[in-house]
């Protein structure tokens, strides 16, 4: 489902996180104070906008409210990056991820109201906007542009039926093949296309960007 996000900061997170979400299909309004940085980004998102993310005026201004998902992507200037927070809240955006350098800066984060607090020593941009845009991917690597291995949770309704039942395979509706379930502690490799679903299972798959959006929007 497309989504409407706004992205401030475009450093190398930044901007991989808002091309991703761009090439995927989604609007994205993407923030920074420096000219360069933004001119960089015209034409690999909606909207590329110099200005203040302190500056709750021009925030306004910029519509920034009317947005689903905002993304706090500055991680050095630690108290631009809190105030940015602060404000995307303030202003009505129902879900905020912000980006931290350390332990102490995401518990602040977390403080002031970020639904979301990511350590980029450990997720890439690229792979927080997968998972962002469909939230039953809980991790995602990229194999090539708009294909890629993801771990997810299977939709509700698949539980109790089998592989073959739901369509799952490479030359079904969806195009997706379960490379691996972890059911607990045991990992099935290549499950037999019989294997029944059980609550609690993640899967291991791989298949186009789209294909992965008509699963979880069937």
């Amino acid at each position: 489902m497309k989504k409407q996000v706004v992205v401030i900061g475009l450093g190398r997170f930044g901007s991989s996180l808002a091309r991703t979400l761009y090439e995927i299909g989604h609007d994205v309004l993407a923030i920074d104070s420096d000219e360069k940085t933004v001119q960089n980004l015209v034409g690999h998102a909606t909207y590329a906008v110099q200005a203040d993310a302190t500056d709750e005026a021009a925030l306004k201004e910029l519509g920034v409210s009317n947005f689903e998902v905002g993304v706090v992507a500055v991680g050095s200037e630690i108290q631009v990056s809190v105030m940015a927070t602060v404000l995307l809240k303030r202003l009505g955006i129902p879900y905020v991820i912000a980006r931290a350098r350390s332990e102490l800066h995401a518990q602040t984060l977390e403080k002031v109201g970020a639904d979301r607090v990511v350590l980029t020593e450990s997720e890439m941009g690229e792979r927080v906007a997968h998972s962002m845009a469909n939230p039953d991917v809980l991790d995602y690597m990229s194999v090539s542009p708009s294909y890629g291995v993801s771990k997810v949770k299977p939709p509700d309704k698949f539980i109790g039926q089998t592989l073959e039942d739901v369509e799952l395979g490479p030359k079904s509706k969806y195009g997706i093949s379960v490379l691996v379930i972890k059911r607990g502690n045991d990992m099935i490799v290549n499950p037999d296309r019989f294997e029944r679903i059980e609550n609690g299972d993640i899967f291991i798959v791989v298949g186009k960007d789209d294909q992965m959006e008509r699963l979880r929007s069937s």
